[in-house]
């Protein structure tokens, strides 16, 4: 794309602060061509002069947007082609605009995180955003953004209820989760087995994230608050936790699968960080999704489900990653914005989960080959991947498509929705497609997955270690439930 076609505009939303920057715009849009308008008023009550500068202002504020997104844009575009010193002199004019537009919120904070993206890009030795969290602050990161819209709570629910469609029937579950956190995801999941006609099965999850946060042995901590909990609604219950950095240094012995049982794969956010770049896969060492979707061929679940965001940002071109990651998280801070004033506006919170999102921005623009891990892609390109893999597509029903849109309409107000796309569930807000949830099985009569060379995964001469121990690339933390 032409960086001096990129004369953009961003959407107004309910809360007044414009964020969302409609790519149907492009070139529709030219500083010289704004003209200053007034919203019509009844005859007999002639606009104020308040009114008028108001107007004026917002205006103004438009017309500095779009001069800002073509020369972000722009900058962008001569960074990727090797001209550092006209990306410096750009980002620097934009710099000066921003200056003369609120920061706070609306298009100029939005235009900040990705000034301070292509900054640290540019000089990596002098990062203008924060520099990253350390872990235990990530996840306090990961809290705030879970409450700061139905992001999580959507890829949440989605899951959940396929999980529970596919348990139905089953005496003894097991779910293995690829990204633990604070294991908010399972307890509606436990509260609805608990309930189920006939009696609860019995539930085991293993979860698998980092071990000790700041000393604390975070894993074993979700797992007694989980136990606590499918106690408290007489569900018996088992955790077993798997603390590992990397999802494909995993291998099944960790999960110590038992026969009879039925087992779900877990999967939100998690895939997109296994992608790398074209030219970095080796014939003798498969890339890191060929490892892990090899393994989930092996496991042999009765459902995988995976959410993935809507979005693609995995292009080798930076000028595509800019333009494409501008317009999605346009959509994700205005979407934001209009939550936080429909809860009350808690501006600590959304600072937070506002970082949360940073982090991810600066990713995608000032990181480069191995070091960058927010690969977002598009549904089709999960869906032939998948496929490739050995798994066949499982539909999210009509029931997931109607309890996931009262949910939006009940607790976050207008602007969400959720649509069906070929199979998977598409959370949008205002036409602008944000995440995307899906369900597999492993293809029948293919159980394992022939990886580039054409040799299958295997688990070796692993032995099962339940002490705790390390063993290989895991270290295994079960928890029981006391009867």
């Amino acid at each position: 794309m032409d960086p001096a076609s990129a004369g953009a505009l961003a959407n107004s939303s309910t809360n007044g602060a414009a964020y969302l920057v409609e790519p149907t715009m492009y070139a529709s849009f030219t500083p010289n061509m704004m003209t200053t308008t007034l919203a019509a008023v009844p005859a007999r009550a002639p606009p104020s002069a308040v009114h008028i500068e108001a107007a004026r202002r917002r205006q103004e504020e438009e017309e500095i947007a779009i001069r800002l997104v073509n020369l972000l844009v722009t900058s962008a575009g001569a960074i990727q082609a090797g001209d550092y010193a006209a990306a410096a002199g750009t980002l620097g004019n934009a710099r000066e605009l921003l200056c003369k537009i609120s920061t706070v919120s609306g298009i100029g904070r939005l235009m900040v995180h990705f000034a301070d993206a292509l900054t640290e890009r540019l000089f990596p030795a002098f990062p203008q955003s924060s520099p990253p969290p350390p872990c235990a602050d990530q996840r306090e990161l990961f809290r705030h953004f879970y409450e700061a819209g139905p992001y999580l709570k959507f890829a949440h629910f989605a899951a959940n209820q396929a999980i529970l469609e596919a348990f139905e029937g089953c005496n003894h579950v097991h779910v293995i989760d690829f990204a633990l956190m604070d294991g908010v995801q399972w307890p509606s999941l436990i509260q609805a087995l608990a309930v189920r006609p006939g009696g609860p099965p019995t539930v085991r999850i293993t979860g698998i994230g980092p071990r000790f946060v700041c000393d604390r042995d975070v894993l074993r901590d979700v797992g007694v608050r989980l136990a606590e909990f499918a106690s408290s609604v007489n569900v018996p219950f088992s955790f077993r936790g798997v603390a590992s950095n990397n999802l494909d240094d995993l291998s099944s012995w960790m999960f110590q699968l038992s026969p009879g049982e039925t087992v779900a794969v877990n999967s939100i956010l998690q895939l997109h960080r296994l992608l790398v770049d074209q030219d970095a896969a080796s014939t003798s060492s498969p890339p890191p999704i060929d490892v892990v979707l090899t393994l989930v061929a092996s496991i042999n679940p009765k459902i995988f489900t995976v959410v993935e965001q809507e979005a693609d940002h995995n292009k080798s071109s930076l000028l595509e990653r800019f333009t494409n990651s501008l317009f999605y998280y346009g959509g994700m801070f205005d979407s934001m914005e209009a939550v936080n004033l429909h809860a009350g506006g808690d501006r600590v919170g959304y600072k937070f989960a506002e970082a949360y999102l940073q982090g991810e921005i600066s990713d995608i623009v000032s990181r480069e080959g191995s070091s960058r891990l927010e690969r977002h892609e598009p549904t089709p390109r999960w869906r032939d991947r998948l496929q490739r893999a050995g798994l066949t597509q499982l539909p999210l029903g009509r029931t997931a498509l109607w309890q996931a849109t009262m949910q939006l309409r009940k607790f976050f107000g207008a602007g969400y929705f959720v649509q069906e796309n070929g199979g998977f569930l598409t959370l949008a807000w205002n036409n602008r497609l944000l995440y995307s949830a899906s369900a597999w099985r492993v293809t029948v009569g293919r159980t394992t997955m022939m990886l580039a060379g054409g040799a299958a995964m295997e688990d070796g001469d692993h032995t099962n270690n339940s002490g705790g121990e390390s063993s290989g690339h895991g270290v295994v933390i079960p928890i029981m439930q006391g009867e």
